[in-house]
C-alpha cells in the first residue's frame, strides 16, 4: 500500500517538541522512521539519549533536517545543521541531542539495528499512550501504560511514564510505587525524575525523596 501525508497532520505534542509517528501512520515494517518538530527557536528537537538503554533499539540513526536550522551535539561535538543537512550517528553508545535554531525546524529520523530485521523499540511502542499523555488525558494514558506494563513488567521506561501519568492524574500512591520500581530497574532515571515537573505533586513525599536519592526508605529497601 502506498500513501501520502503532511508532517503537520501527523505531529503530536510530546514534551517541548511535536513527534510525527511516520512509521506507525504508514504501517512501515522494514525500517524505523519518525520526525520531530520544534515550533520555536531554542526548542529541544531531540532529547539527549543513546541507543543502549532498555527502552532503546540499539539502532544506527540518520537524521535529516528537512526544514529550519538545528544544532546537533554528538558525544560533546556540536554540528551546525541547516535545512538539507544529514547527520549520521553510527555508534549506539554515542550521546546525541538537537535543538532548533529557527522556528518550525523539523528533523526526520531513520534507524535500524545492523544485521537484524527491524522491530519497533520499546520506546516507540509507547506511542499510543504518549499521544494520550500529550493530549492531557492522563487517566487514559495511564491505562495504556498499564497494558504495556502487563506485556513487559520490568520495563523501566514504561514504569516511569506510568508514574508520570499517575502523578498528574492524582494517583499519588500508585505513582510513587511505579516510580520507585522504575528507579530500581534503571537508576539513570533518577536525574530525570529529580527535574521532571510531572512529579511536582509528589515531590515532597518522603518516598519520592528517598527513591530519587537512592536511599533506603522506611522499609529498609532502596530504589
Amino acid at each position: 500500500m502506498s500513501g501520502t501525508a503532511r508532517l503537520s497532520d501527523l505531529a503530536l505534542q510530546i514534551g517541548s517538541a511535536r513527534w510525527a509517528m511516520v512509521r506507525t501512520h504508514f504501517g512501515i515494517q522494514a525500517f524505523g522512521v519518525n520526525a520531530w518538530v520544534a515550533d520555536e527557536a531554542g526548542g529541544q528537537l531531540i532529547g539527549e539519549h543513546d541507543e543502549l538503554g532498555q527502552a532503546a533499539g540499539h539502532h544506527e540513526e540518520l537524521y535529516f533536517v528537512s526544514e529550519g536550522h538545528a544544532t546537533f551535539t554528538v558525544d560533546g561535538d556540536e554540528i551546525d545543521a541547516p535545512a538539507g543537512t544529514f547527520v549520521f550517528v553510527r555508534d549506539p553508545a554515542a550521546k546525541r541531542s538537537a535543538v532548533a535554531r529557527q522556528d518550525a525546524t523539523a528533523v526526520v529520523v531513520v534507524g535500524g539495528k545492523p544485521g537484524e530485521a527491524f522491530t519497533p523499540s520499546p520506546w516507540e511502542r509507547n506511542a499510543p499512550a504518549l499521544a494520550d499523555f500529550g493530549a492531557g488525558d492522563y487517566d487514559k494514558a495511564a491505562e495504556a501504560f498499564e497494558q504495556l506494563l502487563a506485556e513487559t513488567p520490568d520495563d523501566a521506561g514504561v514504569l516511569y511514564n506510568l508514574a508520570c501519568a499517575e502523578s498528574l492524574s492524582g494517583k499519588r500512591a500508585e505513582a510513587l510505587g511505579h516510580l520507585k520500581r522504575s528507579l530500581e530497574l534503571d537508576p539513570d532515571f533518577r536525574a530525570t525524575a529529580e527535574k521532571d515537573s510531572d512529579f511536582d505533586a509528589i515531590r515532597d513525599e518522603p518516598e519520592f525523596v528517598s527513591a530519587v536519592a537512592g536511599q533506603p526508605d522506611a522499609s529498609g529497601s532502596s530504589a
